[in-house]
């Protein structure tokens, strides 16, 4: 028909003729080679069009009414649990005495094997500290508790009795004032110094503060607040006897679930080279929003870090006390990290893309191939090559 005989005009795939084709040796090879190569690529971009691609931004944080929450675990290897204690506060003034609620201690040897399962502490309220001492009242049964005495605690038998009495008042004992330490000053002190450095303690879990800056700090001694003021009684050692090397198992902030956090202190090790050694780290946080493409968004924390440490002994001259000082920061920047996965259009485009691509350079090495070698055996039929 008229109509057919001109549309085949437009066939741009012309069919030549089996008897007029031409088959050689390096064109199946030429085209074995082309077809596996178009098979690799295929699946390759197959993977990735399977394969979710991560985008990420960075914008203003305008997020609001969050809390912080802080998951760590600290190795303390020469510091009894009994007087080591974690407190935090943030910028708003607001402290959290014994963050112990999500805290557990667990009791270690020397060798940091465990000696007894790890304990949650109760939360403990602070006292302020009287600004007088009570008068000591004199009992005939028992011994002087030197004002520090209790309904549950009429009375002090030993020295370790007063101290205890001591620090449920929030008070500073002082040895040498009490008889029942005069008379067992010597035993009294060996026992507690057993008790206080020939343990280690393991302090782990997790805490939510307010989304703010602030800062926590593992310290020796029983901490107290006296008008405001952040005090650790170490009494009745000197801050001097306290070795605060320690080991960070893991320190992190926000939610974990292995994406788009950075933890730099993880595994860190502190060796303190003398006593009263006060270890500070500042950290700049970065939170971090991860959408996925199934499943709720979910909100964690990067952070960067720096390190100082300084002696506080009284030789050194330092302002300061022994411990593990954490201060951090929020960054007003956040990241987001965005699942998302390629077109269908996107894919089959590359697959196009490939196969046309692949075919089309495999032709004309091909007729490049066909054409030099043609020609050269024409040359040498006419005795042009020797």
């Amino acid at each position: 028909m008229p109509f057919l005989d001109s549309l085949r005009r437009f066939d741009a795939y012309p069919k030549i003729d089996n008897e007029f084709s031409i088959r050689t040796v390096g064109g199946a090879a030429l085209t074995i080679v082309s077809g596996s190569i178009i098979i690799l690529l295929i699946y390759s971009e197959l993977m990735a069009y399977l394969t979710p691609t991560i985008v990420d931004q960075l914008f203003v944080d305008g997020t609001r009414g969050q809390k912080l929450k802080i998951n760590l675990d600290f190795y303390i290897p020469r510091i009894s649990c009994d007087y080591v204690s974690l407190d935090a506060q943030d910028t708003t003034g607001e402290q959290h005495l014994h963050i112990d609620h999500n805290i557990y201690k667990r009791r270690l040897d020397l060798n940091g094997e465990p000696i007894e399962e790890a304990k949650k502490e109760n939360i403990q309220t602070p006292n302020k500290r009287s600004k007088e001492f009570a008068t000591p009242v004199p009992d005939k049964t028992c011994g002087s508790c030197y004002g520090a005495q209790t309904n549950s605690t009429p009375c002090c038998e030993t020295c370790q009795d007063v101290i205890d009495a001591y620090r449920k008042k929030q008070w500073n004992p002082v040895l040498d004032d009490f008889t029942q330490c005069q008379n067992e000053v010597a035993l009294g002190k060996v026992s507690l110094e057993a008790k206080a450095f020939t343990e280690g303690c393991q302090i782990y879990g997790s805490m939510e503060v307010n989304r703010v800056g602030g800062s926590f700090h593992i310290a020796p001694g029983k901490s107290f607040s006296i008008s405001h003021i952040h005090v650790h009684d170490v009494q009745p050692f000197s801050s001097s006897k306290f070795n605060t090397s320690h080991r960070i198992n893991t320190l992190s902030f926000g939610e974990e679930f292995g994406f788009g956090q950075t933890n730099p202190l993880d595994s860190t090790e502190e060796i303190a080279e003398e006593g009263a050694m006060m270890f500070q780290y500042y950290i700049k946080i970065v939170p971090t929003e991860f959408i996925p493409l199934d499943g709720p968004k979910l909100h964690t924390n990067q952070f960067s870090v720096t390190k100082h440490q300084k002696s506080v002994s009284v030789m050194s001259g330092e302002s300061g006390m022994p411990g593990i000082f954490v201060n951090y920061e929020l960054s007003p920047l956040m990241v987001r990290f965005t699942e998302q996965r390629s077109s269908f259009s996107h894919f089959a485009t590359n697959l196009c893309a490939i196969i046309g691509g692949i075919f089309t350079v495999a032709g004309i090495i091909d007729s490049l191939l066909f054409t030099s070698i043609h020609a050269l055996k024409r040359k040498i039929e006419l005795g042009k090559i020797s």
